[in-house]
Protein backbone atom coordinates (compact mmCIF):
# COMPACT_ATOMS: atom_id res chain seq x y z
CA UNK A 1 0.00 0.00 0.00
CA UNK A 2 1.31 3.76 -0.73
CA UNK A 3 -1.62 5.55 0.27
CA UNK A 4 -3.21 5.98 3.14
CA UNK A 5 -6.78 6.77 2.58
CA UNK A 6 -8.86 8.84 5.43
CA UNK A 7 -12.23 9.76 6.46
CA UNK A 8 -12.63 12.61 8.99
CA UNK A 9 -16.56 13.19 10.39
CA UNK A 10 -16.66 16.75 11.54
CA UNK A 11 -14.77 19.64 10.20
CA UNK A 12 -14.02 21.43 13.19
CA UNK A 13 -10.95 22.42 15.03
CA UNK A 14 -10.66 18.59 15.91
CA UNK A 15 -11.66 17.23 12.60
CA UNK A 16 -9.47 19.87 10.65
CA UNK A 17 -6.06 19.59 13.30
CA UNK A 18 -6.22 15.80 12.99
CA UNK A 19 -6.71 16.11 9.12
CA UNK A 20 -3.18 18.33 9.23
CA UNK A 21 -1.24 15.82 11.17
CA UNK A 22 -2.31 13.12 8.64
CA UNK A 23 -0.99 14.76 6.62
CA UNK A 24 2.08 16.12 8.20
CA UNK A 25 3.59 13.73 10.58
CA UNK A 26 6.34 11.43 8.98
CA UNK A 27 5.47 8.20 7.51
CA UNK A 28 6.30 5.82 4.83
CA UNK A 29 3.11 6.25 2.43
CA UNK A 30 1.07 9.22 1.16
CA UNK A 31 -1.83 10.24 3.29
CA UNK A 32 -5.68 11.72 1.70
CA UNK A 33 -7.91 12.78 4.06
CA UNK A 34 -11.99 13.73 3.11
CA UNK A 35 -12.90 16.23 5.86
CA UNK A 36 -16.45 15.51 5.84
CA UNK A 37 -19.50 17.82 7.50
CA UNK A 38 -23.19 17.67 7.80
CA UNK A 39 -23.14 21.99 7.45
CA UNK A 40 -22.14 23.20 4.21
CA UNK A 41 -19.67 25.61 5.92
CA UNK A 42 -16.39 24.33 8.18
CA UNK A 43 -15.36 25.22 11.02
CA UNK A 44 -17.79 23.73 13.60
CA UNK A 45 -18.56 25.71 17.07
CA UNK A 46 -15.85 28.28 15.82
CA UNK A 47 -18.43 29.25 13.49
CA UNK A 48 -21.53 28.52 15.35
CA UNK A 49 -20.62 28.61 18.62
CA UNK A 50 -18.41 31.43 19.52
CA UNK A 51 -20.02 34.91 20.22
CA UNK A 52 -19.60 37.16 17.05
CA UNK A 53 -18.56 40.10 18.95
CA UNK A 54 -15.33 38.12 19.80
CA UNK A 55 -13.33 39.29 16.66
CA UNK A 56 -9.89 37.95 18.07
CA UNK A 57 -11.52 33.71 16.39
CA UNK A 58 -10.46 35.38 12.95
CA UNK A 59 -6.95 33.83 13.78
CA UNK A 60 -7.96 30.46 14.11
CA UNK A 61 -10.04 30.78 11.28
CA UNK A 62 -7.11 31.60 9.25
CA UNK A 63 -5.05 28.84 10.63
CA UNK A 64 -7.95 26.50 9.73
CA UNK A 65 -8.52 27.78 6.45
CA UNK A 66 -4.58 27.60 5.91
CA UNK A 67 -5.08 23.41 6.41
CA UNK A 68 -8.48 22.79 4.35
CA UNK A 69 -6.82 24.53 1.76
CA UNK A 70 -3.72 22.01 1.33
CA UNK A 71 -3.46 19.55 -0.98
CA UNK A 72 -4.40 15.79 -0.01
CA UNK A 73 -7.21 17.42 2.39
CA UNK A 74 -10.66 17.40 0.71
CA UNK A 75 -13.52 19.28 2.25
CA UNK A 76 -17.19 17.42 1.62
CA UNK A 77 -19.44 19.49 3.45
CA UNK A 78 -23.61 19.29 3.84
CA UNK A 79 -23.11 15.15 4.28
CA UNK A 80 -23.99 13.80 7.50
CA UNK A 81 -23.08 10.84 8.92
CA UNK A 82 -25.85 8.06 9.49
CA UNK A 83 -27.97 9.46 6.91
CA UNK A 84 -26.00 10.36 3.88
CA UNK A 85 -23.53 7.65 4.54
CA UNK A 86 -22.94 4.89 6.68
CA UNK A 87 -19.99 3.27 8.03
CA UNK A 88 -20.15 0.73 5.29
CA UNK A 89 -19.75 3.19 2.75
CA UNK A 90 -16.54 4.26 4.53
CA UNK A 91 -15.30 1.10 4.66
CA UNK A 92 -15.72 0.26 1.11
CA UNK A 93 -13.53 3.79 0.26
CA UNK A 94 -11.25 4.29 3.28
CA UNK A 95 -8.66 2.35 5.42
CA UNK A 96 -10.09 3.86 8.43
CA UNK A 97 -11.96 6.95 10.22
CA UNK A 98 -11.80 9.26 12.91
CA UNK A 99 -15.13 10.60 14.34
CA UNK A 100 -14.85 14.47 15.38
CA UNK A 101 -18.30 15.12 15.53
CA UNK A 102 -18.17 17.31 19.22
CA UNK A 103 -20.58 17.96 21.83
CA UNK A 104 -22.96 20.50 20.56
CA UNK A 105 -26.34 19.47 23.04
CA UNK A 106 -26.72 21.45 26.04
CA UNK A 107 -26.15 18.55 28.86
CA UNK A 108 -28.73 18.06 30.75
CA UNK A 109 -29.72 19.73 33.85
CA UNK A 110 -32.12 17.69 36.24
CA UNK A 111 -34.34 20.43 38.04
CA UNK A 112 -38.11 20.63 38.53
CA UNK A 113 -39.59 22.92 36.26
CA UNK A 114 -36.83 23.04 33.65
CA UNK A 115 -39.08 22.31 31.12
CA UNK A 116 -41.67 25.24 31.47
CA UNK A 117 -41.71 27.47 28.74
CA UNK A 118 -39.17 30.50 28.85
CA UNK A 119 -36.65 27.47 30.48
CA UNK A 120 -34.06 27.50 27.81
CA UNK A 121 -30.32 25.32 27.07
CA UNK A 122 -27.72 27.86 26.76
CA UNK A 123 -26.33 26.32 23.63
CA UNK A 124 -29.80 26.49 21.44
CA UNK A 125 -29.60 29.69 22.42
CA UNK A 126 -26.12 30.00 20.95
CA UNK A 127 -27.10 28.20 18.08
CA UNK A 128 -29.80 30.75 17.62
CA UNK A 129 -27.51 33.88 17.54
CA UNK A 130 -24.76 32.43 15.66
CA UNK A 131 -26.88 31.61 12.44
CA UNK A 132 -26.63 27.74 12.56
CA UNK A 133 -28.78 26.65 9.85
CA UNK A 134 -30.57 23.89 11.21
CA UNK A 135 -31.97 25.80 14.46
CA UNK A 136 -35.32 27.53 14.37
CA UNK A 137 -35.22 31.25 13.39
CA UNK A 138 -37.37 32.26 16.03
CA UNK A 139 -36.29 33.72 19.87
CA UNK A 140 -38.49 34.50 22.26
CA UNK A 141 -36.99 37.65 23.85
CA UNK A 142 -39.36 39.64 25.58
CA UNK A 143 -38.89 38.85 28.83
CA UNK A 144 -37.40 41.33 31.13
CA UNK A 145 -35.95 39.30 34.16
CA UNK A 146 -33.87 36.21 32.90
CA UNK A 147 -31.61 34.15 34.97
CA UNK A 148 -28.50 32.67 33.94
CA UNK A 149 -27.79 29.03 35.61
CA UNK A 150 -23.48 28.63 35.39
CA UNK A 151 -20.13 29.65 35.94
CA UNK A 152 -18.35 29.01 32.57
CA UNK A 153 -17.83 31.46 29.23
CA UNK A 154 -21.11 30.03 27.92
CA UNK A 155 -23.33 31.54 30.78
CA UNK A 156 -20.87 34.58 30.57
CA UNK A 157 -21.42 34.63 26.65
CA UNK A 158 -25.42 34.31 26.77
CA UNK A 159 -25.10 37.24 30.21
CA UNK A 160 -22.81 39.50 27.21
CA UNK A 161 -25.21 38.90 24.48
CA UNK A 162 -28.70 39.55 26.37
CA UNK A 163 -26.81 43.01 28.03
CA UNK A 164 -25.19 44.53 24.98
CA UNK A 165 -27.16 47.59 23.20
CA UNK A 166 -28.27 46.20 19.57
CA UNK A 167 -26.23 48.89 18.02
CA UNK A 168 -22.97 47.13 19.05
CA UNK A 169 -23.97 43.90 17.74
CA UNK A 170 -24.94 45.84 14.14
CA UNK A 171 -20.85 45.84 14.11
CA UNK A 172 -20.66 41.48 13.94
CA UNK A 173 -21.41 39.26 11.13
CA UNK A 174 -24.94 38.56 12.69
CA UNK A 175 -27.94 38.11 9.85
CA UNK A 176 -30.46 40.92 9.96
CA UNK A 177 -33.13 38.90 10.84
CA UNK A 178 -31.30 38.12 14.28
CA UNK A 179 -30.22 41.49 14.60
CA UNK A 180 -33.33 42.95 14.17
CA UNK A 181 -34.68 40.58 17.49
CA UNK A 182 -32.22 41.57 19.51
CA UNK A 183 -33.58 44.94 18.79
CA UNK A 184 -36.94 44.17 19.90
CA UNK A 185 -35.74 42.69 22.86
CA UNK A 186 -37.12 43.95 26.11
CA UNK A 187 -34.44 42.17 28.90
CA UNK A 188 -33.11 44.80 31.81
CA UNK A 189 -32.10 42.58 34.72
CA UNK A 190 -29.69 39.04 34.15
CA UNK A 191 -29.27 37.54 37.39
CA UNK A 192 -26.10 34.87 37.15
CA UNK A 193 -26.21 32.04 39.37
CA UNK A 194 -23.39 29.04 40.40
CA UNK A 195 -23.30 26.98 43.07
CA UNK A 196 -19.89 27.77 44.38
CA UNK A 197 -17.93 30.71 45.35
CA UNK A 198 -16.33 33.60 43.22
CA UNK A 199 -12.73 32.24 43.48
CA UNK A 200 -14.45 28.78 41.83
CA UNK A 201 -15.67 30.20 38.56
CA UNK A 202 -14.48 28.46 35.45
CA UNK A 203 -14.61 32.08 33.72
CA UNK A 204 -11.71 32.96 32.11
CA UNK A 205 -10.75 36.15 32.77
CA UNK A 206 -10.60 37.80 29.91
CA UNK A 207 -14.21 37.10 29.11
CA UNK A 208 -15.01 37.99 32.78
CA UNK A 209 -13.33 41.50 31.97
CA UNK A 210 -15.02 42.02 28.71
CA UNK A 211 -18.78 41.86 30.75
CA UNK A 212 -17.83 44.82 32.76
CA UNK A 213 -16.70 46.60 30.13
CA UNK A 214 -20.07 46.55 28.20
CA UNK A 215 -21.41 50.55 27.75
CA UNK A 216 -24.56 51.16 29.95
CA UNK A 217 -24.94 47.89 31.92
CA UNK A 218 -24.34 48.15 36.04
CA UNK A 219 -22.79 45.13 37.45
CA UNK A 220 -24.61 44.05 40.57
CA UNK A 221 -22.75 41.81 43.32
CA UNK A 222 -23.87 40.61 46.77
CA UNK A 223 -21.21 41.05 49.14
CA UNK A 224 -22.63 38.23 51.37
CA UNK A 225 -21.03 35.92 48.82
CA UNK A 226 -17.44 37.10 50.10
CA UNK A 227 -16.80 36.09 53.00
CA UNK A 228 -13.67 34.00 54.21
CA UNK A 229 -12.73 30.72 51.86
CA UNK A 230 -9.47 29.18 52.48
CA UNK A 231 -9.96 27.08 49.75
CA UNK A 232 -10.44 30.56 47.45
CA UNK A 233 -7.55 31.89 49.63
CA UNK A 234 -5.46 28.87 48.31
CA UNK A 235 -6.47 28.76 44.66
CA UNK A 236 -5.90 32.74 44.64
CA UNK A 237 -2.11 32.43 46.12
CA UNK A 238 -1.23 29.38 43.89
CA UNK A 239 -3.24 30.17 39.88
CA UNK A 240 -2.93 33.67 38.08
CA UNK A 241 -5.90 33.26 36.29
CA UNK A 242 -7.56 33.24 39.94
CA UNK A 243 -5.49 36.43 40.89
CA UNK A 244 -7.01 38.25 37.92
CA UNK A 245 -10.54 36.78 38.19
CA UNK A 246 -10.30 38.27 41.95
CA UNK A 247 -9.02 41.14 40.76
CA UNK A 248 -11.89 42.00 38.29
CA UNK A 249 -14.78 41.12 40.80
CA UNK A 250 -12.62 43.77 43.14
CA UNK A 251 -12.87 46.28 41.17
CA UNK A 252 -16.08 45.69 40.26
CA UNK A 253 -16.85 45.82 44.58
CA UNK A 254 -16.26 49.20 44.41
CA UNK A 255 -18.74 50.25 41.76
CA UNK A 256 -21.59 52.13 42.30
CA UNK A 257 -24.61 51.65 40.61
CA UNK A 258 -25.32 54.42 37.31
CA UNK A 259 -29.10 53.90 36.77
CA UNK A 260 -28.04 52.23 33.42
CA UNK A 261 -30.67 50.16 31.67
CA UNK A 262 -29.31 47.31 31.65
CA UNK A 263 -27.89 45.27 35.33
CA UNK A 264 -26.91 41.79 35.77
CA UNK A 265 -26.50 40.57 39.28
CA UNK A 266 -24.03 37.91 40.31
CA UNK A 267 -25.05 35.32 42.58
CA UNK A 268 -22.35 32.93 43.93
CA UNK A 269 -23.02 30.42 46.95
CA UNK A 270 -26.46 29.66 45.10
CA UNK A 271 -27.40 26.23 44.35
CA UNK A 272 -30.35 26.38 41.53
CA UNK A 273 -33.21 24.01 42.98
CA UNK A 274 -36.28 24.26 41.27
CA UNK A 275 -37.96 26.78 38.17
CA UNK A 276 -41.22 27.69 39.67
CA UNK A 277 -44.16 28.21 37.55
CA UNK A 278 -47.38 26.97 36.12
CA UNK A 279 -48.01 27.68 32.02
CA UNK A 280 -44.44 29.57 32.05
CA UNK A 281 -41.23 30.92 33.86
CA UNK A 282 -42.48 32.70 37.04
CA UNK A 283 -39.04 31.82 39.72
CA UNK A 284 -36.12 30.40 40.22
CA UNK A 285 -35.69 28.82 43.93
CA UNK A 286 -32.32 28.35 45.09
CA UNK A 287 -30.20 27.25 47.87
CA UNK A 288 -27.37 29.22 49.85
CA UNK A 289 -24.34 27.35 49.87
CA UNK A 290 -21.05 27.71 51.59
CA UNK A 291 -17.30 26.77 51.12
CA UNK A 292 -17.04 23.29 52.24
CA UNK A 293 -12.97 23.44 52.40
CA UNK A 294 -11.94 21.97 49.52
CA UNK A 295 -13.03 24.10 46.55
CA UNK A 296 -16.79 22.74 46.91
CA UNK A 297 -19.71 24.09 48.08
CA UNK A 298 -21.68 22.60 50.69
CA UNK A 299 -25.73 22.80 51.28
CA UNK A 300 -26.59 25.15 54.17
CA UNK A 301 -30.32 24.15 54.30
CA UNK A 302 -31.55 28.09 53.49
CA UNK A 303 -33.56 28.62 50.51
CA UNK A 304 -34.61 32.00 48.67
CA UNK A 305 -36.06 32.86 44.89
CA UNK A 306 -36.24 35.36 42.67
CA UNK A 307 -38.88 36.43 40.39
CA UNK A 308 -37.79 35.63 36.41
CA UNK A 309 -39.63 35.52 33.43
CA UNK A 310 -36.94 33.19 31.58
CA UNK A 311 -34.04 30.40 32.34
CA UNK A 312 -31.10 29.85 30.81
CA UNK A 313 -29.06 27.25 31.95
CA UNK A 314 -25.77 26.83 30.69
CA UNK A 315 -24.28 24.15 32.52
CA UNK A 316 -22.26 22.15 29.37
CA UNK A 317 -22.19 20.81 26.41
CA UNK A 318 -22.96 16.77 25.32
CA UNK A 319 -22.05 14.67 22.40
CA UNK A 320 -24.53 12.92 20.04
CA UNK A 321 -24.43 8.99 19.29
CA UNK A 322 -23.88 8.36 16.07
CA UNK A 323 -25.09 5.56 13.94
CA UNK A 324 -22.81 2.25 14.28
CA UNK A 325 -20.74 3.41 16.51
CA UNK A 326 -19.80 2.73 20.50
CA UNK A 327 -21.47 5.52 22.67
CA UNK A 328 -20.93 6.47 26.64
CA UNK A 329 -24.40 7.43 27.29
CA UNK A 330 -23.43 8.62 30.55
CA UNK A 331 -20.61 10.88 29.26
CA UNK A 332 -21.46 11.54 25.87
CA UNK A 333 -18.40 10.09 24.34
CA UNK A 334 -16.64 7.68 21.84
CA UNK A 335 -15.04 5.04 24.29
CA UNK A 336 -11.76 4.71 23.33
CA UNK A 337 -7.66 3.78 24.41
CA UNK A 338 -6.01 6.79 23.35
CA UNK A 339 -8.43 7.66 20.34
CA UNK A 340 -9.08 3.87 19.35
CA UNK A 341 -12.91 3.43 19.32
CA UNK A 342 -13.57 0.10 22.40
CA UNK A 343 -16.84 -1.36 22.11
CA UNK A 344 -18.83 -2.67 25.08
CA UNK A 345 -16.63 -5.67 25.28
CA UNK A 346 -13.74 -3.44 26.05
CA UNK A 347 -12.31 -4.79 22.58
CA UNK A 348 -10.65 -2.26 19.60
CA UNK A 349 -13.53 -1.69 17.00
CA UNK A 350 -10.64 -1.94 14.37
CA UNK A 351 -10.54 1.07 12.03
CA UNK A 352 -12.84 3.89 13.46
CA UNK A 353 -11.02 6.44 15.85
CA UNK A 354 -11.89 9.95 17.58
CA UNK A 355 -10.94 13.03 18.41
CA UNK A 356 -11.87 16.47 20.13
CA UNK A 357 -14.94 16.82 22.33
CA UNK A 358 -16.28 13.36 21.36
CA UNK A 359 -13.30 11.61 22.26
CA UNK A 360 -12.96 13.60 25.69
CA UNK A 361 -15.76 14.89 26.57
CA UNK A 362 -16.29 19.18 25.87
CA UNK A 363 -13.63 20.21 28.28
CA UNK A 364 -10.28 21.84 26.81
CA UNK A 365 -9.75 24.88 24.42
CA UNK A 366 -7.54 25.02 21.39
CA UNK A 367 -4.62 23.82 22.87
CA UNK A 368 -5.81 20.25 24.21
CA UNK A 369 -7.54 19.65 20.74
CA UNK A 370 -4.33 19.80 19.17
CA UNK A 371 -2.79 17.58 22.02
CA UNK A 372 -5.60 15.31 21.91
CA UNK A 373 -5.61 15.43 17.58
CA UNK A 374 -1.90 14.38 18.24
CA UNK A 375 -2.71 11.27 20.05
CA UNK A 376 -5.25 10.06 17.93
CA UNK A 377 -3.24 10.14 14.70
CA UNK A 378 -0.04 8.41 16.68
CA UNK A 379 -2.69 5.99 17.31
CA UNK A 380 -3.73 5.54 13.88
CA UNK A 381 -0.82 5.28 11.79
CA UNK A 382 0.64 2.95 14.33
CA UNK A 383 -2.32 0.36 13.55
CA UNK A 384 -1.42 -1.14 10.19
CA UNK A 385 -2.46 -4.11 10.80
CA UNK A 386 -6.39 -3.36 11.70
CA UNK A 387 -7.24 -0.60 9.08
CA UNK A 388 -9.60 -1.31 6.62
CA UNK A 389 -9.18 -2.74 3.19
CA UNK A 390 -11.33 -0.79 0.96
CA UNK A 391 -12.41 -2.05 -2.06
CA UNK A 392 -12.90 1.57 -3.68
CA UNK A 393 -10.41 3.48 -2.83
CA UNK A 394 -10.30 5.78 -5.70
CA UNK A 395 -10.94 9.12 -4.24
CA UNK A 396 -13.57 9.85 -7.49
CA UNK A 397 -15.42 7.30 -6.08
CA UNK A 398 -16.68 8.10 -3.02
CA UNK A 399 -17.94 11.94 -4.94
CA UNK A 400 -19.70 9.62 -7.50
CA UNK A 401 -21.50 7.38 -4.88
CA UNK A 402 -22.71 10.67 -3.21
CA UNK A 403 -23.80 12.13 -6.95
CA UNK A 404 -25.90 8.96 -7.61
CA UNK A 405 -27.77 9.41 -3.98
CA UNK A 406 -28.38 12.83 -4.78
CA UNK A 407 -26.73 13.90 -2.53
CA UNK A 408 -26.13 18.35 -2.99
CA UNK A 409 -22.48 18.35 -1.34
CA UNK A 410 -20.25 20.86 -1.53
CA UNK A 411 -16.02 21.08 -1.58
CA UNK A 412 -13.72 23.46 -0.43
CA UNK A 413 -14.18 25.88 -3.55
CA UNK A 414 -17.43 26.48 -2.68
CA UNK A 415 -16.56 27.34 0.99
CA UNK A 416 -14.36 29.92 -0.51
CA UNK A 417 -17.56 31.07 -3.31
CA UNK A 418 -19.92 31.02 0.51
CA UNK A 419 -17.21 32.98 2.16
CA UNK A 420 -16.60 35.63 -0.29
CA UNK A 421 -20.10 36.14 -0.84
CA UNK A 422 -20.66 36.49 2.76
CA UNK A 423 -17.85 39.19 2.82
CA UNK A 424 -19.32 40.70 0.11
CA UNK A 425 -22.91 40.77 1.92
CA UNK A 426 -20.73 42.51 4.43
CA UNK A 427 -19.22 45.39 2.26
CA UNK A 428 -22.74 46.34 1.26
CA UNK A 429 -23.63 47.27 5.19
CA UNK A 430 -20.17 48.71 6.09
CA UNK A 431 -19.61 45.58 8.22
CA UNK A 432 -16.57 42.75 7.73
CA UNK A 433 -19.30 40.06 7.43
CA UNK A 434 -22.59 38.77 7.16
CA UNK A 435 -23.72 34.77 7.73
CA UNK A 436 -26.04 33.29 5.17
CA UNK A 437 -28.24 31.56 7.57
CA UNK A 438 -30.53 28.86 4.94
CA UNK A 439 -29.16 25.49 4.42
CA UNK A 440 -30.68 25.95 0.68
CA UNK A 441 -28.96 28.90 0.17
CA UNK A 442 -25.48 28.15 1.78
CA UNK A 443 -25.63 25.06 -0.56
CA UNK A 444 -26.86 26.65 -3.79
CA UNK A 445 -23.88 29.78 -3.44
CA UNK A 446 -21.19 27.00 -2.88
CA UNK A 447 -22.51 24.95 -5.71
CA UNK A 448 -22.55 28.04 -8.04
CA UNK A 449 -26.17 27.68 -8.47
CA UNK A 450 -27.67 30.94 -7.03
CA UNK A 451 -26.06 34.12 -6.12
CA UNK A 452 -27.51 36.68 -4.10
CA UNK A 453 -28.06 40.24 -6.54
CA UNK A 454 -26.01 42.58 -3.61
CA UNK A 455 -23.12 40.57 -3.28
CA UNK A 456 -22.82 40.03 -7.04
CA UNK A 457 -22.67 43.09 -7.45
CA UNK A 458 -20.30 43.97 -5.26
CA UNK A 459 -18.30 41.03 -6.20
CA UNK A 460 -18.38 42.40 -9.76
CA UNK A 461 -17.14 45.58 -9.01
CA UNK A 462 -13.99 44.24 -6.84
CA UNK A 463 -15.91 45.30 -3.30
CA UNK A 464 -14.55 42.20 -1.61
CA UNK A 465 -10.82 43.63 -1.36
Amino acid sequence: MTTLRVAIIGAGPAGIFTADLLRNSEHHFDVTVDLFDRIPAPYGLVRYGVAPDHPRIKGIVNSLRQVIDQPGIRLIGNVEFGKDIDLADLKRHYHAVVFTTGAIRDAELRLPGIDLPGSFGAGSFVSWYDGHPDVPREWNLDHRVVAVIGNGNVALDVTRMLARRPEELRLTEMPNSILEQFERSRVTDIHVFGRRGPLQVKFTPLELRELGELPEVDIILDERDFGPDPAGELARSTNKQTQVVDRVLTAWRSRQPTGAKRRVHFHFHSRPVEILGTDRVEALKFERTESDGAGGAKGTGKFDQIEVDAVYHAVGYFGSALAGIPFDEHRGVIPNRAGRAIDDNDQLVHGVYASGWIKRGPVGLIGATKSDAMETVQSLLGDQADWWTPSEPDPDSVLKMLDERGIRYTGVEGWHRLDQHELALGVAEGRERIKVISREEMTAISRGERFGSVAETVLNSGGEN
